[in-house]
């Protein structure tokens, strides 16, 4: 996937202002309009500034844009950091952002990556008719990342989240503020947490909206998350593999003792049940086989693996590929 620099696109500094964007896009998309341009490439450039305002002109998806930084370039290979926009507010209004419901496929693979795939929302209140004289505030989301300890034991936590606002001269900055939460047992990625009244101010007499934490997990260095089952590489020696053995092993809840079957190739999962994400029907944990070899950095091991090599010389370990071209 590529990364779009949409400031080049429409010719803009970074820091450009409401204005400045209105003006680039008045001017370049009557040099662009398909139906008025000679531009060989009119069509394309037309779709490429339309969707480079759609980004820029909106407070909240030009900040959580910025936050990918200035020191990528149009045309690079790209993908979102698993921390790309954690903690940013934007609102909710009962789809992922505000879109058309006919304008699907109109953007590229970049745009649909940050801004629809990114964000997963519910519905919110705050689309609805307004009055002149109360409306309910608008529900609002955020991005949050947990660890994986936290949705086994539950916890309470504090984070900081960004609100886009504009400042006295057209620019987009973040306000931000400190807001307490509790991470649910069970929780698990894709899941929000609702906070009542924690979203934008109501009009009048009406309520504030909610605040919804869209839940991701933090990259664990030892285990992974699908769904509800969680997943551990397990390393292991050449001969527990062949033998057999019993080997200690961290699990999310402590350490375990496991029993590695005799003749265990690498791949093959070994299964506690219930041990996974808990929950009404919690999930399963697997170990992971990996063989690990020892080099073969000393005289003493080459002599070794070649005594292996006399006694197992009728092993084939490529047989399957014989006869393939």
């Amino acid at each position: 996937m590529e990364f779009k620099d949409y400031y080049t696109v429409m010719g803009l500094a970074r820091d450009a202002t409401p204005d400045d964007i209105k003006r680039a896009y008045r001017k370049l998309s009557r040099k662009y309009h398909p139906d008025v341009s000679k531009e060989k490439n009119a069509e394309a450039r037309f779709k490429e500034l339309g969707e480079a305002y759609e980004v820029l002109k909106d407070p909240e998806k030009r900040t959580a844009y910025d936050q990918l930084g200035p020191n990528w370039k149009e045309g690079q290979d790209f993908r979102p950091p698993p921390e790309w926009n954690a903690g940013a507010e934007h609102a909710g209004r009962g789809a992922q952002w505000d879109f058309k419901s006919d304008d699907s496929g109109d953007y590229s693979d970049f745009f649909e990556t940050l801004f629809r795939k990114g964000f997963s929302t519910t519905g919110a209140r705050g689309g609805g008719q307004r009055t002149s004289f109360s409306a309910p505030g608008e529900d609002r989301h955020a991005k949050i990342q947990i660890d994986l300890e936290d949705a086994y034991s539950g916890a309470t936590r504090t984070l900081s989240l960004r609100v886009p606002e504009m400042d006295s001269q057209g620019h987009v900055t973040y306000r931000e503020h400190q807001i307490s939460f509790g991470v649910p047992k069970g929780i698990r990625a894709g899941q929000h947490i609702r906070l009542a009244g924690q979203g934008g101010p109501g009009t009048g007499q009406g309520g504030a909206g909610d605040l919804y934490l869209d839940v991701e997990f933090r990259p664990h260095r030892l285990y992974r998350v699908d769904k509800h089952d969680v997943y551990c590489d397990l390393p292991i020696a050449p001969w527990e593999a062949a033998l057999g053995a019993a080997v200690e092993a961290p699990t999310p809840t402590g350490r375990v003792e496991v029993t590695v079957p005799a003749g265990s190739a690498a791949g093959r999962k070994l299964r506690l049940k219930s041990r996974g994400l808990p929950g009404s029907t919690p999930g399963d944990f697997y170990f992971v086989l990996q063989i690990v070899v020892p080099g073969a950095g000393t005289d003493s091991a080459k002599s070794f693996y070649e005594g292996m090599a006399k006694q197992f010389n009728a092993f084939k370990p490529r047989e399957k590929l014989e006869g393939q071209p």
